[in-house]
């Protein structure tokens, strides 16, 4: 079952609001980004959706795994993934994490500093790491500059230290946001990376490993191109600035590979209007921000709603989550229309939600428990 098929397949019996994550639709996912992208690494980006379900499916298909955390690492261990194939990407990790992942077979590691390449040297010596290098995120709907990566001639630098430390100076990475939309904002990154590579194999340091991340987009409101036009922009740019010297590349999908598979169900709470003149009414769902829709902050990502009344005479509405907190806004400057005659108790479905929204889940803000989660397969 796609997860569009998920849209139209009849209500679930489970309490709202749940998750319905379709195991096979993210493994198609993974296949496609993988054909797309031939040859090179895959690892999913464990933080997207970390549901163990999911986990096992895509270690079994070969999917490799980015981890930021010992919860995730034990995760794709149980899933059935090599550790020494886990990428912990992190470039922001205390001591004993580094230590606890290295006990468990990790050996490649993220970093942007010296003071996190000393950490890496003492408690996982003889590791590959590699620097991430600071990126721009023009064009995608959640950037992610400035807090990590660092400008060339420190990586530069940083990949000298990796060396004389007995480490394996393996490569670089660089993220150029998450939801990016143009598929050729990879390249000055790929440029940079490939000048870098060039100063340090002058100094007899041979870096072999492009991480290229993530950012790959998935259709919304609005459709995206097609992964395949990324894969041929990014390999455009390797050939053209690596030349014959190509290294391996590596991407760390996350997004691309969970959302699809998630259909949100919601149960509208209260449907109201703050004067007799408005023409928007405020929708109140039993989840908002805190519930797991945190990238409708600022509405950068914008969900496709559907319900059972779609089809009839709509209008424009305010869509609002079901907490005390004033920020618990999820669209009022984007137009949403939704049914005339929609009212309490009715469902809402919000289709591509497989990613980043349970594990943006809070604990129990106004005591309410975390989005469940139900996995199935088709």
């Amino acid at each position: 079952m796609t997860a569009t098929a998920a849209v139209t397949a009849p209500e679930v019996t489970a309490p709202t609001p749940c998750l319905i994550i379709d195991v096979a639709t993210a493994v198609a996912q993974y296949r496609r980004i993988a054909g797309a992208f031939a040859g090179a690494h895959v690892h999913y980006a464990v933080k997207a959706n970390p549901e163990p379900a999911l986990l096992r499916e895509l270690a079994g298909a070969g999917c490799l795994f980015d981890v930021a955390s010992r919860p995730e690492i034990d995760l794709c261990r149980a899933a059935g993934a090599d550790p020494a194939r886990l990428s912990y990407g992190s470039t922001i990790k205390k001591a004993e994490d580094i230590a606890y992942a290295y006990a468990r077979g990790v050996r490649m590691f993220a970093f942007d500093s010296a003071e996190e390449l000393d950490k890496i040297a003492t408690y996982a010596p003889g590791s590959e790491v590699l620097c991430r290098l600071l990126a721009s995120s023009m064009g995608a709907r959640w950037p992610l500059s400035r807090k990590f990566g660092c400008v060339p001639e420190m990586a530069a630098d940083l990949m000298r230290r990796a060396a004389g430390l007995g480490l394996d100076p393996a490569g670089v990475s660089f993220h150029v946001g998450s939801q990016q939309l143009d598929p050729r904002r990879w390249e000055p990154s790929i440029a940079t990376a490939a000048a870098l590579f060039d100063e340090l194999r002058a100094d007899g340091i041979r870096p072999r490993i492009l991480n290229a991340g993530g950012g790959f987009p998935v259709d919304y409101r609005t459709a995206v191109a097609p992964i395949e036009a990324y894969a041929s922009s990014i390999e455009t740019a390797v050939s053209r600035h690596f030349g014959e010297d190509r290294p391996e590349l590596m991407i760390e999908p996350g997004r691309y590979v969970a959302a699809p598979a998630g259909v949100l169900h919601t149960e509208v709470v209260l449907v109201s209007r703050k004067s007799y003149g408005d023409e928007q009414r405020w929708v109140f769902l039993d989840v908002g921000r805190f519930g797991g829709l945190a990238e409708t902050e600022d509405e950068a990502i914008q969900y496709r709603l559907v319900t059972a009344r779609d089809g009839g005479p709509a209008g424009p509405v305010i869509l609002a989550g079901p907490t005390c907190d004033s920020v618990d806004i999820l669209y009022q400057h984007t137009a949403y229309e939704l049914p005339l005659d929609l009212r309490a108790g009715d469902v809402v479905r919000i289709v591509g939600t497989g990613a980043y929204t349970a594990t943006y889940s809070s604990v129990g803000f106004n005591g309410l428990p975390p989005l469940a989660v139900i996995a199935q397969s088709s």
